[in-house]
């Protein structure tokens, strides 16, 4: 049973990995078949890494030792951080550390490296992109918790695996609290990923990106593990809020049977997500960046009423 529990990780992992331009590709069509465009295609994100890790990696002279290795220790952090959230299957070897607090402690250690990495070289959008980050980071990351911590209430646990337990495999409830944190969450995952209204990822323009400016001095295979990182880091949100709040097809652990169902369930909801997320930024107008705190305040403010509501109601339905 163990060896089954630990094939499934590792093939949770890989998926999660490998597919994750996948998921970047599938959200930037959905945008351009909403804008009546034809599009790149949804593979266009492996050609573009492929490209990149054929180029030669250009640093500059003054750059120091974190500023060639941050590529690699945001990377690992991704992909450590989608090994705790279940995507596809409850109870695995990693589950005894997917905890909400230590998740938004690894999310926050990836973004305080490549905040040191664009301030490392002293270029003036590096500093600006790094400065602008710690601002959003320091609005979303409450918000975040408080989200965490209203399906926390209802599972009794910090635990996601616990969490999903829960609400998946317990008897189905509708908590109106969780529509508040829905909402909260949604808000923060826009932000975190420099998605639109915050930022938008296809922008080039200096005076207005956030991501894009903390990666400007990279290039070659260091851009392309940023690049991957970064359409990691929307896999590691889009399953935390399925694994919050829409759980159900989730495989317990070692249940072989139900890990085909598992993965043709989360292919379904990875898939509506991202083309939810393509209408959002289609429909949405990018925020001048002094709005951003009003943005996530009002995430704050939605979490907070959830867990006004859960407590009220006294943790009923």
């Amino acid at each position: 049973m163990t060896i089954f529990r630990l094939l499934q990780q590792i093939l949770e992992v890989l998926a999660a990995v490998l597919l994750a331009p996948m998921l970047t590709g599938w959200v930037n069509q959905c945008r351009a078949w909403l804008q009546n465009r034809t599009g790149p295609g949804v593979l266009q994100p492996y050609r573009t890494l492929g490209k990149l890790f054929r180029k030669e990696a250009v640093v500059a002279h003054n750059a120091s030792s974190l500023f060639r290795v941050t590529p690699y220790l945001v990377f690992a952090a991704m992909v450590l951080a989608s090994s705790l959230v279940p995507m596809l299957a409850t109870a695995l070897p990693f589950a005894g550390a997917a905890d909400v607090i230590a998740l938004v402690g690894l999310l926050a250690l990836a973004r305080v490296f490549m905040a040191l990495a664009a301030m490392d070289i002293g270029t003036a959008f590096g500093s600006l992109g790094a400065r602008r980050e710690m601002l959003v980071a320091a609005l979303a990351e409450p918000a975040l918790l408080m989200v965490f911590f209203m399906p926390a209430l209802i599972a009794r646990s910090t635990s996601l695996g616990t969490i999903v337990e829960s609400i998946a495999y317990g008897p189905f409830v509708l908590y109106p609290s969780l529509a508040f944190a829905a909402v909260a969450f949604v808000m923060v995952l826009l932000a975190e990923n420099a998605r639109i209204p915050i930022d938008n990822p296809a922008t080039h323009l200096e005076l207005t990106m956030i991501h894009e400016a903390m990666i400007l001095e990279y290039s070659g295979r260091h851009l392309a593990l940023m690049e991957w990182a970064h359409a990691l880091k929307l896999v590691v949100y889009s399953g935390i809020g399925i694994a919050l709040f829409v759980p159900w097809g989730i495989a317990e652990a070692g249940d072989w049977a139900a890990f085909p169902v598992a993965l043709v369930a989360a292919a379904v909801k990875f898939g509506l997500g991202g083309a939810a997320l393509a209408l959002l930024e289609t429909v949405s107008a990018k925020l001048r960046i002094f709005r951003a705190p009003e943005f996530l305040a009002s995430a704050f403010l939605f979490a907070v009423l959830g867990m006004l509501t859960h407590l009220l109601l006294g943790g009923r339905p």
